[in-house]
């Protein structure tokens, strides 16, 4: 794959400005969210909008998903650009192996290094909707290591990678799971990030077991506040990710009231990421559905001791 930086004419280039997640971890708990690009142009504004009204916590980045394909992947870069440029906060873009080539995925990172975006998030992706499985494009990336492997040899970015503590949905069980995040931390991850999990020993457990494995980068819990009953049983059908048989009574409960189940949302993240904080964790990663409301409240209630921040 290194063919790909020498047609190209990539240059290992360090920016004296570059500021690597990896390295604000070394002193500091992170707080940061995740936003996605919308549909049409018009939504982009509403995004700003969301990250104003987060600023005020501080936070000591942001990241930016990769869209399912057409405008929205260009929306991605032009969304990570101007936060980098017009909010004066550190980003991470996001970047899926799906349905692009190894040259088009090369050109993007070509793309984020001119712009001056020092962190990414690299990803297989999920397959397209209707496609039973992951099939690579031909010519394309096959999965998220091999992505991190040609980002590391050719550019100079903070890399992140995923992790999922009950599993990821296609592996067969924990050990083979956790042998896949081995090698994407051996291939240049710098850090993790957790898919969404709503039990915490599940998260703790995880832990444990990297560590045992040799894995020493930090992880960073991922958690997305409930908005609604349908919504969150959609998404963790989806992922693999359970829900506890406390929370999920109390579900039940608000199935045809999304108010008061965004409200037992903030209540529960909010017990949630103070036990997480508590047991000292490198950071919390929320995904915010481009959403200020319950993000909000939760790191009010928090105030977070020990969160020096970036922002």
């Amino acid at each position: 794959m290194r063919e790909l930086a020498a047609l190209s004419g990539t240059r290992l280039s360090i920016r004296a400005s570059a500021l690597k997640i990896n390295d604000i971890l070394e002193t500091t708990r992170t707080i940061s969210c995740e936003f996605f690009p919308p549909k049409t142009a018009d939504g982009i504004p509403g995004v700003f909008r969301t990250i104003d009204r987060l600023k005020p916590f501080r936070l000591d980045f942001v990241s930016v998903t990769y869209g399912a394909g057409g405008a929205t992947r260009a929306f991605t870069e032009e969304i990570t650009q101007r936060i980098k440029a017009e909010a004066a906060l550190e980003v991470m873009a996001h970047l899926t192996c799906v349905g692009q080539t190894k040259e088009a995925v090369h050109g993007v990172l070509e793309r984020l290094d001119n712009m001056g975006i020092d962190n990414v998030i690299l990803l297989r992706g999920d397959p397209p909707q209707g496609q039973g499985g992951f099939v690579p494009v031909e010519g394309g990336f096959r999965h998220a290591t091999e992505l991190i492997e040609h980002a590391r040899e050719n550019f100079r970015f903070g890399i992140a990678a995923a992790c999922y503590p009950e599993g990821h949905a296609e592996s067969p069980d924990l050990p083979a799971d956790l042998e896949h995040t081995k090698l994407k931390v051996k291939k240049g991850a710098d850090f993790l990030i957790t898919q969404l999990f709503y039990d915490n020993n599940a998260f703790f457990a995880f832990v444990d077991r990297a560590r045992r494995s040799g894995i020493e980068v930090p992880v960073i819990p991922g958690v997305l506040p409930i908005l609604s009953t349908g919504q969150i049983r959609r998404f963790t059908a989806l992922c693999g990710s359970t829900i506890p048989a406390p929370l999920n009574a109390q579900l039940d409960k608000f199935a045809n009231d999304d108010e008061a189940a965004r409200d037992l949302g903030v209540e529960y993240a909010t017990r949630q990421v103070r036990e997480l904080w508590d047991a000292g964790v490198a950071g919390v990663h929320f995904y915010v559905l481009n959403r200020s409301y319950s993000v909000s409240k939760i790191l009010a209630n928090l105030g977070l001791p020990g969160h020096t921040g970036h922002g």
